[in-house]
């Protein structure tokens, strides 16, 4: 019972058990103070030549295998639009990402899948910071 002599601990039990929610999540990301090197994010969207989406998924997918740096590369498909692939890469550092553009398979993925692409839609590059299923190397 609330009254003058007795304070409503129901928000303070709130307060606490989010703090020790949050608490319990902060072991899951890196700590960004001290790391030597900031990672590399890029999400874009291209545009697929009409009916030529999963081909071109298929070829994305093929120059994937050794990269060097590479923490995540992931293609997806839009529900909303049949002709438009979602890039979403992570890299160590963006050194590695502009260095993987050299390497032959990349190459030889981005010669195969240029004729399959209509055109870019949208792209940003990202700082990373950590998260489910990322690993810093």
């Amino acid at each position: 019972m609330m009254g003058p002599d007795r304070p409503d601990t129901r928000f303070e039990r709130r307060t606490l058990l989010a703090g020790l929610a949050a608490a319990s999540l902060v072991p899951a990301f890196p700590a960004v103070a001290g790391e030597r090197t900031a990672m590399y994010g890029f999400i874009g969207k291209m545009r697929a030549t009409p009916g030529q989406r999963d081909a071109l998924i298929a070829i994305l997918l093929e120059g994937t295998g050794e990269m060097p740096g590479c923490l995540s590369y992931i293609v997806a498909r839009d529900p909303t639009d049949p002709d438009a692939v979602w890039v979403t890469e992570v890299w160590d550092d963006a050194g590695s990402h502009k260095a993987s553009l050299s390497l032959p398979a990349v190459q030889a993925a981005i010669a195969k899948g240029r004729p399959l692409i209509a055109g870019f839609d949208s792209s940003v590059p990202t700082e990373p910071v950590g998260g489910w299923g990322l690993q810093r190397a």
